[in-house]
């Protein structure tokens, strides 16, 4: 196993990682409509239950999905959530709400009301995957930062990368086609909550407004995503040459990518045939329920495709707008071997883990929810 294999090997890990992440962002996307499919307080706390099964699984890839950059591609992650860490913060702080609504809204001695928890759940239903997806859109447009490795020599500030402005990441928000993107991802959580809702919540009144929210959200997710995909795939992207380094400017670059790799090709279109079929029956037959699951595999598909297209094929994935060549590779920004190597053998403890996952979701997930279980003493 080469250094340049293992790096390609994890970024197909991280791309993995943040292909699921924005799957289970159907937790945010659902608790943003808590208002909308809950006309009563008790259905509003049936959808409170059945997103509340799932938001650790969610948190939790999100952990592993830094701690993943982190080990592999270190100076990326010095960079962005050392750089940019206001946009990583209210991120965050928007998921420590979350946990926190979930778990006060209903105790004992809660003089705030649960209104206000459950409001809370909705900023971070719409907050977290919109900064999330604003966060992607720098992958592909840029951002603000300097990497300068002769800083190292330097005793008084020794840090490799810094930012260029004092914003610290929220310039990605003036960026029309980050916030173009960050409104698709949006969207696409709110399509992918309220399939899990009609597949999770056994009632009618919540299942007819859920189609009506569903096709609200998908008008808009396609009205922002198809103008951003297109863009990107035929906009200059970030190449470089892996013998020199060197970065440069490379015409339809990411569009480039998919015919070279063109099993991609295959899979994104597999992917968003999947997506339109799951939304299409869902819509046409009120006895079909499990739109989830062929909207969801085809999302890990696409998403998959499209953080790949980012870093492969000699691609930089993490983009300068300040100095070209301060520019992210897989190559320039990754562990050493010997950290790759020993991660990798760690990596195989993945598809148990995943199939844990699987397990304690059926387990969970047996029967659907109904307004009889809300008077249960675990409900939240």
């Amino acid at each position: 196993m080469t250094q340049s294999f293992l790096q390609q090997y994890w970024w197909f890990l991280i791309s993995l990682l943040g292909a699921l992440l924005v799957f289970l962002l159907f937790v945010q996307g659902a608790n943003s409509v808590i208002f909308t499919l809950g006309g009563t307080s008790e259905e509003r706390k049936m959808l409170i239950n059945s997103t509340g099964r799932k938001w650790e699984l969610t948190f939790t890839t999100l952990v592993t999905f830094g701690g993943a950059f982190f080990a592999s591609f270190p100076l990326f992650y010095s960079t962005s959530f050392g750089g940019a860490y206001w946009l990583w913060m209210i991120i965050l702080f928007t998921f420590v709400l979350q946990a926190v609504s979930y778990e006060f809204q209903n105790k004992l001695g809660n003089f705030l009301g649960a209104r206000l928890f459950q409001t809370l759940l909705v900023v971070n239903g719409i907050v977290g995957p919109f900064l999330l997806g604003c966060t992607v859109g720098t992958f592909f447009n840029g951002s603000n930062f300097l990497v300068s490795h002769d800083n190292l020599l330097s005793p008084l500030q020794p840090v490799i990368s810094s930012w260029a402005n004092a914003s610290h990441g929220l310039d990605a928000l003036l960026d029309p086609w980050n916030l173009c993107l960050a409104l698709a991802v949006l969207m696409l959580a709110q399509i992918l909550g309220t399939l899990y809702i009609i597949n999770n919540v056994s009632d009618d009144r919540i299942h007819l407004r859920a189609r009506v929210q569903l096709l609200g959200s998908t008008f808009v997710f396609l009205l922002s995503f198809l103008p951003f995909l297109v863009r990107t795939l035929f906009k200059e992207g970030y190449a470089y040459n892996p013998e020199t380094g060197r970065i440069f400017l490379e015409s339809q670059k990411y569009f480039n990518n998919l015919l070279d790799m063109w099993p991609l090709l295959v899979l994104m279109l597999v992917g968003v045939v999947l997506v339109l079929f799951g939304i299409v029956r869902t819509l046409m037959s009120k006895s079909f329920v499990r739109g989830i699951w062929p909207v969801g595999v085809g999302t890990v598909m696409v998403v998959l495709v499209l953080f790949l297209i980012a870093g492969w094929n000699n691609t930089a994935y993490y983009p300068s707008n300040v100095d070209l060549q301060s520019s992210l590779t897989i190559a320039n920004s990754s562990s050493s071997l010997f950290t790759l190597r020993t991660m990798s053998i760690v990596s195989l403890l993945i598809p148990f883990v995943l199939a844990y996952i699987v397990y304690a979701w059926r387990a969970i997930d047996n029967r659907p929810i109904t307004s009889e279980e809300m008077h249960d003493g675990h409900a939240y």
